[in-house]
C-alpha cells in the first residue's frame, strides 16, 4: 500500500511540472502576442572580445509600434554622427515587424528601426521557457547579441 502512495505521489508532482511548464509556455506566447513585452538582458555578447555579464538592468522593450531600447554597446563603431550618437539606447517606431512560432513554441521576431545614427535590424529569440536571444545589427556598428529573459510580471505590477 505504501509503494502505491509514494509512485502515486510522483505522478501528480511530474503532472504539476508538466503542468506548470504549459502555463509558462502559454503565457510566453500570449505576451508576445499581445505586442506589449520586455525583455531583461544580463549578458551582452559582442563579435569580438569577450562576453559581458551586465549587473545593471538593461532591456529592450516593444510596446504597441515602438521599441524602447535600453542596451549597452561594446563593439567597433565605423561610422557614428558628431558625439557619439545615441548608440542602442533609443525609443522608435518599428517597421516591418513579423512574430512567427515554430513547431517547438520557440518565437522568432524580426524588426527594424531608425534612429538618428540609421537604421538597426533585429532579430529576437524567445524559448518556451521565457528565455530570449537578441541579435542587433546597429547602423554603421559591428553587430551585437545579447541573452536575457521575457518580463512575465504583470503590467499592472509595473505601473502601466
Amino acid at each position: 500500500m505504501g509503494i502505491v502512495l509514494l509512485v502515486g505521489g510522483q505522478s501528480l508532482c511530474a503532472q504539476s511540472k508538466a503542468e506548470k511548464k504549459a502555463e509558462k509556455e502559454q503565457q510566453v506566447k500570449m505576451k508576445l502576442e499581445n505586442g506589449n513585452y520586455e525583455i531583461d538582458v544580463d549578458w551582452a555578447l559582442p563579435m569580438q572580445g569577450r562576453s559581458v555579464n551586465l549587473t545593471s538592468p538593461y532591456s529592450l522593450e516593444i510596446r504597441n509600434d515602438s521599441v524602447f531600447s535600453y542596451l549597452p554597446y561594446f563593439g567597433r563603431a565605423y561610422s557614428v554622427p558628431y558625439g557619439g550618437g545615441s548608440g542602442m539606447i533609443f525609443k522608435e517606431p518599428v517597421s516591418d515587424y513579423t512574430l512567427v512560432f515554430d513547431e517547438k513554441g520557440t518565437a522568432q521576431v524580426r524588426f527594424k528601426t531608425r534612429t538618428q545614427d540609421g537604421v538597426h535590424e533585429f532579430n529576437i529569440q524567445v524559448f518556451s521557457n521565457g528565455s530570449a536571444s537578441i541579435q542587433a545589427r546597429p547602423a554603421n556598428r559591428q553587430g551585437i547579441s545579447y541573452r536575457g529573459n521575457l518580463s512575465l510580471e504583470n503590467d499592472q505590477e509595473r505601473g502601466e
